[in-house]
């Protein structure tokens, strides 16, 4: 036991040595997305939608033609037309059936209170499988205990190839920030969630002060900003990433973050750690999840966390990069899907703090 304690301990005096001397990668462009309107409902709040309970085929409610635009632009159905009516028609009935389906909900064809809920939840911006934008294949496979995986990629399945092993840089703009979050506390967010990923794949992550040369730019900002796809304001697209090797990745800087909910008891604050997660699964080349249990589902509620990757997040990523081979599967039954104590204490660490230091000291070491 002493033995390992020091090597642990070796390993962190490594590290730390490694991290200060690590010098970023370079930037990886790669297109912009096609324009669109990320204004889910057209400038509607989402809330308005609660009109729409128990709207079925030949219903004609109020709202229901931003409910088209809303379900266009995640990709269920074709772009509505300057003419679109409030009528329930046959093709919205076959548009809510397709995102019922695809979110893992009753299908029933109708707007019951399952789907207006889901539908009313804050959520990421990157389509559900919208093949003009942000195209995406579904991949099932048999998880653990024969649960089916409803992971997904972006189409072609792009990811990050680099000699072996793969590290990556990422930054926090000095410049895009929300001025009540401590930059520290943000840094420490992004911190845990890259390093939960990297749990699961042979990949690393460096920090970088230089936010230009970084491999992965994150960064919040608000309304229309320059990438082609405009946030909304509060509780409606909470942020979106691109596809590798782009490495955007963008918050809305209207919502109102949380970095501790104990701290923070507002009633519609959003977790960061749990949306950083997220956004990081897209970054790597993951779409949406079908899975509700899953980090990669599109929508999370106010005062939720959702941090710990499910098995099917792990599946997805490693179906890309492959396991890190001091991983193990096992290890997602002794932690809940979703947690309020910071993943540091975990039990992602426990019990293999030395090999996990000493994993990623060669990583780095090699990359140098």
């Amino acid at each position: 036991m002493f033995l390992c304690r020091r090597a642990a301990a070796a390993c962190l005096i490594a590290v730390a040595m490694v991290l200060g001397l690590a010098v970023a990668g370079g930037v990886h462009p790669a297109a912009a997305p096609a324009p669109g309107r990320a204004r889910g409902h057209g400038g509607v709040a989402w809330h308005s939608f609660k009109q729409l309970l128990d709207a079925r085929r030949g219903s004609h409610v109020t709202g229901l033609a931003e409910l088209k635009r809303y379900l266009a632009r995640f990709g269920y159905m074709a772009k509505p037309g300057r003419g679109t009516t409030d009528a329930f028609d046959e093709h919205l009935e076959v548009a809510v059936r397709r995102y019922q389906t695809r979110l893992g909900l009753p299908v029933t064809g109708r707007l019951d209170s399952a789907t207006l809920d889901q539908i009313m939840s804050p959520r990421c911006g990157v389509g559900d499988d919208d093949e003009e934008r942000r195209p995406v294949s579904v991949a099932l496979s048999r998880g653990q205990g024969g649960v089916v995986s409803r992971f997904t990629f972006f189409k072609g399945e792009p990811r990050w190839t680099r000699s072996d092993p793969i590290v990556l840089s990422y930054a926090v703009s000095p410049t895009a920030t929300v001025d009540y979050l401590p930059p520290a506390a943000v840094r420490a967010v992004f911190q845990r969630a890259f390093a939960r990923w990297a749990l699961a794949i042979p990949m690393g992550f460096v920090e970088t002060d230089d936010y230009e040369a970084a491999d992965i730019k994150v960064g919040f900002y608000a309304g229309n900003h320059g990438d082609g796809v405009p946030f909304d304001g509060p509780l409606g697209i909470l942020g979106h990433a691109f596809s590798p090797k782009n490495g955007r990745l963008h918050l809305d800087a209207s919502e109102h973050w949380a970095v501790d909910f104990d701290a923070d008891q507002t009633a519609a604050a959003i977790d960061l750690e749990s949306v950083a997660t997220h956004e990081i699964g897209h970054v790597l080349g993951l779409g949406h999840s079908a899975s509700p249990r899953a980090v990669m589902y599109p929508s999370i509620k106010p005062r939720e966390k959702k941090v710990h990757l499910t098995v099917d997040d792990v599946e997805g990523v490693q179906a890309l990069y492959g396991s890190n081979p001091q991983f193990s599967l096992s290890s997602l039954s002794e932690q809940g899907t979703t947690s309020s104590s910071p993943p540091g204490s975990s039990s992602w660490l426990a019990g293999s703090s030395a090999r996990l230091l000493c994993t990623v000291l060669v990583i780095l070491v090699t990359h140098l």
